[in-house]
């Protein structure tokens, strides 16, 4: 569009690449009018540079007007506004758009010249950065200030582990569904969400007190919910598929370490269960819980281990023994089941019920991904040597809340969550990091997350946490810490071509019919889960 046809709001006079630039404001805009993390269009001679507003500056011609100012009267403020006074915004350049609309967007490597004209972004300019909607772009939202679509490439989203951030109330949840109907929808990925709130499955009440649907009602029998507690997930009359039960020989020693907290258990707990996996290989723990205490001493004395440490760690296991879903011994069968419909492409959301303590939420995660870590590399591996993309194994995208009990310092070199996030690209495994303490999670996991939805954060670590290993920081800093309380997120990273504030796009009715499929009733679930266990 000709710049004459745009509304100028000013003129670049300073600045440099790195600091971000400085425009003075025409004498007809008003400084309440400049938002911070709204975008304009800086005409350069070669390129077009579109650019974000960082801060808004208050600026006199004349020091004397600021030490002696007007009494209030309108008529003298309106003769110095422009002149003695002015505006003036901070510019970070975002993206260069070279002249020829068929060349594609660069990073910003020079600056446009002084008095380079100041223009307010419109709807094309947009829609050249972020695209359309289409079979593999989602819209996650729209600018702060224009009603066109923000776009998620869906298919680099999924390639990295990615994180939503925000406290308590601004919307985590909504966002993340957003993100998983996404991938739903385009089927650029499986998901398997590890449901602790029950909000995902089937419908949930919403912050403003209505009903919202779940992912099973949406997408039918593309979405399985399972369930460690069947009965209360029934009392919400939600329609299951199965239910997950885990044997004591199913948990392994880095389990049980990773609970090290949650059971208080000592330094040397590790040690004394290594010495009982030496003797009783898988079915250690059930041996350490049938022991008594003469046992125990017979067992130290032969082990070289600790009676006292033995019987400290056979008190704290108990706790997890009285799990209601923790049994003697359970068949592999559901879990494999649960880990093959990942494979075909379904979706599963694993509900908790009454077992949303963060002991169970932690042992339960662990005990599956491990399983399903090991079946994706041993996929990879066999895709590797045979090179037959039937062999491939399908993306999977992980959604784990709480995260920081999996991914802080200590847990997170010991995990699996670690693991994945730091090396399991490669197996076609990734992460989707829920949080609202981003700075409880290891920095190098931070690192390693491609894009970043992150609500409002008044935290200074945590803000600084969700910069980790983003250049060109500190002005989005000022960005994050101005958005609203709700529906509002700054989404940057990998699956965006530039860091951008959005109004977040309403779950509602209307973004259900967006989704494109039929609402599903509880009785069609039901004949749905019939036929998929009659197979």
């Amino acid at each position: 569009m000709p710049p004459t046809l745009r509304n100028r709001l000013g003129v670049i006079t300073s600045g440099s690449l790195v600091e971000g630039l400085c425009a003075r404001l025409e004498g007809r805009e008003s400084v309440e009018d400049m938002r911070v993390g709204k975008f304009v269009v800086i005409k350069g001679e070669k390129n077009e540079f579109f650019s974000m507003i960082t801060d808004v500056v208050l600026e006199a011609t004349n020091q004397k007007v600021l030490a002696d100012p007007p009494n209030g009267d309108a008529f003298i403020h309106e003769v110095l506004a422009g002149t003695s006074t002015y505006g003036s915004i901070t510019l970070k350049p975002m993206l260069m758009l070279p002249s020829d609309v068929n060349q594609g967007l660069l990073p910003p490597k020079t600056i446009p010249r002084h008095f380079a004209q100041v223009l307010e972004a419109e709807e094309d300019d947009f829609k050249r950065v972020f695209g359309l909607e289409d079979s593999t772009h989602f819209e996650i939202g729209r600018p702060l200030d224009m009603d066109v679509p923000v776009c998620l490439d869906l298919e680099r989203l999924v390639e990295r582990s990615n994180g939503v951030f925000g406290k308590s109330g601004t919307g985590k949840s909504f966002l993340t569904r957003l993100l998983i109907c996404g991938t739903i929808k385009a089927r650029v990925a499986s998901n398997l969400i590890f449901d602790m709130h029950s909000e995902y499955g089937w419908e949930s009440t919403s912050e403003q007190g209505g009903f919202v649907k779940g992912l099973r009602q949406l997408f039918g029998g593309e979405v399985l919910v399972y369930s460690l507690d069947p009965a209360t997930s029934r009392n919400r009359n939600v329609p299951l598929d199965a239910e997950v039960v885990i044997g004591l020989d199913q948990i392994e020693v880095e389990d049980v370490t990773l609970l090290q907290d949650e059971l208080n258990l000592t330094s040397t707990a590790a040690e004394s269960a290594y010495l009982l996996v030496d003797r009783f290989k898988e079915s250690w723990l059930r041996a350490l819980l049938a022991m008594d205490a003469e046992a125990l001493n017979e067992f130290a004395e032969s082990s070289g281990g600790h009676a006292g440490a033995l019987s400290a760690l056979k008190r704290k296991l108990e706790q997890v023994a009285r799990k209601g879903f923790v049994k003697e011994s359970a068949p592999a069968g559901v879990i494999d089941r649960m880990i093959d419909q990942l494979e075909h492409g379904r979706h599963v959301v694993l509900e908790f019920g009454r077992y949303s303590d963060t002991l169970s939420y932690m042992l339960t995660a662990n005990v599956l991904t491990r399983r399903i870590r090991r079946r994706w590399v041993e996929k990879t591996e066999q895709y590797i040597r045979s090179k037959n993309a039937a062999d491939k194994p399908r993306q999977l995208m992980i959604t784990i809340e709480e995260a920081h009990k999996f991914l802080n310092p200590a847990a997170a070199k010991q995990t699996i969550f670690g693991t994945i996030a730091r090396e399991l690209r490669k197996y076609s495994v990734t992460l989707l990091v829920v949080d609202q303490r981003p700075s409880s999670i290891d920095a190098d996991v931070m690192s390693q997350i491609g894009s970043r939805v992150t609500a409002l954060l008044n935290d200074e670590k945590d803000i600084d946490a969700v910069f980790t290993g983003v250049s060109g920081s500190a002005s989005l800093k000022a960005v994050l810490a101005s958005l609203d309380t709700r529906q509002q997120a700054l989404v940057l990273g990998h699956a965006v071509p530039m860091p951008v504030v959005v109004r977040t796009r309403a779950y509602d009715a209307e973004f259900y019919r967006a989704v494109g499929r039929p609402e599903v009733t509880r009785q069609q679930a039901q004949d749905a889960i019939d036929e998929l266990f009659s197979e």
